[in-house]
């Protein structure tokens, strides 16, 4: 958010108590979720309550050494975000602060309380190019212009949603900071590259449609098992050491998206800079270009104040819907909703409110389902298509799906991908349990992958879930009797199960060839398992005993499809060697 002027501040209070985040204030005149500023030093808050004189803000800094008497400065307007070119490739916190561009206020990693700047630069010069001519009418929303914000974003300048609208009057092409007009209307309204929004509303749309096209993601069990639309909602919980932060990564570097909102949200310092460190040096495998030209970070790490937390969700989202409305597909990683839950539960208690189950509010449902819904696929104001697909990681404690930020979450999410500790234990990667996740996109997104990959591809999968689920009953069994114990069609049944997790749903992300997987090569790997089954069971049926079909030389070889580059041709020799070596044995 950009700095208060002296001239947009409004009253004076006083501040009457100090508890950690939470401070009361005397006689402000303030609103409900007003920003203001807290003490000598300025600390950015909001007013979360208001009751007769007393007015309680959250504040979104270290209060220590803040004490009653002090002033509180009220700026009459709402927590909102800068928008504007300048936003990716740009790393902030919870309330929109550029960090590299505080470091070098500062001249240190450590920053002063109270330090401010603009979330985008409002000096520097952009190449604008207007799509609009004089006489031209517009609306708001409308697309009166292009700025090349990255080498692979062209950043679209739109009428905002508060305006009127009317006839261009003026419009020309040139090199302008964010504050400058770019086009003039009739009615006197000037339009700027910047605009400002408030995080807690959601920007205006026609349109909410239902979505039909995956966002792929390139990893095989969420493709191939459980995909999620663009538009779409997904939660990822699990217990420490699981997974969460790598597959939210994989998702951020890999997912057919055109933006990539990553809000790190309480999560270990040492996360966001793993982001900032690999994502420079990776490729958008669409454009070529490094991936933080698409992509804006906002790191608001467990060592960060927790109220911050508590907004930098909602930071996060308005972004997304800025670039949504510009006709992008933007996919948003929060790792870990649940932190954000508990900066909701301690601001709750300190205001000494009833609590809910676990000591979170009553009103956590509401919140959850405020913010999940906020993504979807839509037809924005100016007529555009544009989505906002949101991944949620859960952190439940010990891993208990129990709890209520698990629960609640799953009450609003269509795709639920559980991580299993004991996966991860056994190094299977992705430790995404699939016999606890499901994906309620599955039926309207099977036009598509038929259509785009091959016809059969829901009947393979559904071949998939039914081996995979057999085996699930089997296992139970075999814990009791052994294997051996089994009849040999239901030791095969294990065998075939046996290569789908270890060369369809295991995956590398470390490996430069198996960390990206297009859905023409996962269908491949599970044809080429299915044809493995289908002349397996007939060597069976014509006498062929099972540790002589287990024994075939060919069949190891389908745990290496993942990591080869010309997986076709490998496939089909494959697919020719088992069959041929599995006829000779009758």
């Amino acid at each position: 958010m950009s700095q208060a002027t002296q001239d947009s501040v409004r009253e004076d209070g006083i501040i009457a108590s100090v508890s950690g985040p939470v401070v009361t204030a005397r006689d402000l005149d303030a609103r409900m979720n007003d920003v203001v500023y807290v003490g000598d030093e300025g600390l950015m808050g909001e007013v979360i309550e208001i009751e007769g004189d007393l007015t309680t803000i959250q504040v979104y800094e270290e209060t220590s050494g803040v004490g009653p008497g002090e002033p509180v400065e009220n700026t009459g307007e709402p927590l909102t975000v800068d928008l504007g070119p300048g936003m990716l490739d740009a790393i902030y916190d919870g309330v929109q602060r550029p960090l590299d561009v505080l470091e070098s206020k500062m001249g240190s990693p450590y920053l002063d309380r109270g330090v401010d700047a603009p979330g985008i630069d409002l000096e520097k010069k952009w190449e604008f190019e207007p799509t609009v001519s004089e006489g031209d009418e517009v609306a708001p929303g409308d697309v009166v212009g292009t700025v090349p914000e990255t080498v692979t974003i062209e950043h679209k300048v739109m009428v905002p949603p508060d305006f009127e609208g009317g006839e261009v009057v003026a419009a020309e092409a040139g090199e302008f900071s964010v504050t400058e007009a770019v086009v003039e209307l009739d009615n006197g309204e000037e339009v700027t590259m910047h605009q400002e929004w408030p995080v807690r509303k959601a920007r205006p749309s026609q349109e909410k449609k239902t979505p039909r096209e995956p966002l792929v993601s390139g990893q095989r069990i969420l493709d191939g098992l459980f995909p999620i639309a663009k538009g779409g909602t997904a939660a990822i919980p699990g217990p420490f050491g699981s997974g969460k932060t790598v597959t939210q990564h994989q998702l951020a570097k890999w997912a057919d998206a055109d933006i990539v909102v990553y809000v790190g949200c309480g999560e270990r310092g040492n996360e966001m800079t793993e982001v900032i460190e690999d994502f420079p040096e990776l490729d958008d495998p669409k454009t070529g270009n490094p991936l933080m030209a698409r992509t804006s970070l906002i790191a608001n790490t467990s060592n960060m104040p927790v109220a911050a937390r508590e907004s930098c969700i909602y930071t996060g989202i308005t972004i997304a819907e800025y670039y949504r409305d510009m006709g992008y597909d933007v996919a948003l990683m929060a790792d870990s909703t649940s932190r954000w839950a508990e900066a909701m539960r301690e601001i709750s208690s300190r205001l000494e409110e009833m609590p809910g189950e676990e000591g979170y509010p009553a009103y956590l449902a509401a919140r959850l389902s405020e913010f999940y819904e906020r993504a979807g696929y839509f037809t924005t104001v100016n007529g555009n298509e544009g989505s906002v697909s949101v991944i949620g990681a859960v952190s439940p404690p010990g891993g208990d799906f129990s709890e209520p930020v698990t629960q609640n979450t799953l009450r609003i999410v269509k795709t639920f991908w559980a991580l299993d500790a004991d996966l991860a234990e056994r190094r299977h990667f992705p430790a995404i349990n699939w016999n606890e996740s499901y994906s309620l996109y599955q039926d309207q997104l099977d036009p598509w992958f038929v259509e785009n990959v091959e016809d059969d591809w829901p009947e393979e999968r559904q071949w998939a879930v039914d081996v995979l689920d057999e085996e699930n009953e089997l296992q139970e069994i075999v814990q009791l009797v052994g294997k051996d114990a089994l009849p040999e069609d239901q030791q095969l049944t294990l065998e075939v199960a046996r290569y789908l997790r270890e060369a369809y749903l295991q995956q590398n992300a470390f490996h430069p060839t198996d960390t990206y997987c297009e859905p023409e090569k996962t269908y491949g790997i599970l044809t080429a398992i299915h044809t493995f089954n289908d002349e397996a069971f007939k060597a069976l049926e014509a006498g062929v005993p099972v540790e002589e079909i287990q024994a075939v030389e060919a069949v190891p070889r389908l745990n290496r499809i993942g990591v080869q580059e010309d997986w076709e041709a490998y496939i089909e020799d494959l697919k020719a060697e088992i069959t041929e070596q599995l006829r000779e044995l009758y």
